[in-house]
């Protein structure tokens, strides 16, 4: 039983940072059908931003508590608007173009990140400042850190946090409203492109906030970490529907369930394609994924 409850909240901790990031993937599709390919590497310039704070917070013996929410909010602040130029310069122009053109770009945009940051930070390791500790409690024999804990609980409040926003606001009416008809709300008067930066600005803030949270658990990062969370988020926005903010959520914590359930009752070498074949086995029975592609409903 311990081992369980052990491989569930490991299971939450990394499903929270593909949940995350999969909410970028999901918010973009949804909205101007487009796959930012980019996007797993704008969680790792996230937690380089991160790094850079908490090194200077470590040095200057400032409270941890503190540092660690300036390191949050700067992360967001300068990531999102990473985001934001991203859109303006390289996917603005081509929202009319053959989808090919955008797929190009956006893979040549994730390259041109992971070499800036090669170029400025280096291709070694970089270790996290060791903030917080190892401290926890046990719950049903299992040893739960804090930092574990933290990390479910702001992935939940994030998340909880932009589904409200998106239902419950002008700009998140309008977010779907585009979902739906993108001439038609253009025709209604909302400014089209505002909401297209404001949906990539919240998607990579959410994204820098993982790469910090995942800084902070495994302790290192380098310039390539973003391939990986980026493919298994995107696994995990086709998984819950591409499109649907509630299954990009869903998929990732799935995600991170199955990961840490096949490394521990299996085998960590068989990770990899356990969670593919069970993606493969969705499409093909339920190809638009678990709850289905779109954000809303047509009225």
């Amino acid at each position: 039983m311990s081992e369980f409850i052990q491989l569930v909240v490991a299971g939450l901790t990394t499903g929270s940072f593909y949940a995350l990031v999969a909410l970028g993937y999901t918010m973009v599709y949804g909205i101007v059908r487009l796959i930012n390919f980019a996007h797993g590497d704008i969680f790792m310039v996230g937690a380089f931003i991160g790094w850079t704070v908490l090194t200077a917070v470590a040095a200057s013996h400032m409270p941890w508590g503190i540092g660690l929410l300036l390191a949050l909010i700067l992360a967001m602040l300068l990531t999102g608007g990473i985001g934001v130029v991203i859109e303006r310069f390289a996917y603005q122009p081509l929202l009319s173009a053959p989808p090919l053109s955008i797929l190009i770009t956006a893979l040549g945009v994730s390259i041109a990140l992971e070499n800036g940051v090669l170029l400025i930070f280096g291709a070694g390791f970089n270790t996290y400042p060791h903030l917080i500790g190892s401290e926890g409690f046990m719950l049903g024999g299992a040893h739960i850190t804090n930092i574990q804990v933290g990390i479910i609980v702001l992935s939940f409040l994030l998340m909880g946090g932009l589904y409200l926003f998106v239902h419950h606001t002008f700009i998140g009416t309008a977010m779907r409203a585009l979902a739906v008809d993108r001439d038609a709300a253009r025709l209604m008067g909302i400014n089209v492109e505002r909401v297209i930066q404001i949906t990539f600005f919240l998607g990579s803030s959410l994204a820098a906030v993982a790469g910090v949270m995942e800084g902070l658990y495994y302790t290192e990062i380098n310039f390539f970490m973003g391939f990986v969370v980026g493919l298994r988020a995107f696994t995990a926005a086709v998984l819950g529907g591409i499109g649907n903010i509630p299954g990009a959520m869903a998929g990732g914590l799935l995600i991170g369930l199955l990961e840490a359930f096949s490394a521990g009752y299996i085998s960590s070498r068989w990770t990899d394609v356990i969670v593919f074949l069970v993606l493969i086995g969705t499409l093909v029975i339920k190809p638009t994924g678990l709850f289905g592609e779109r954000v809303v409903e047509r009225m």
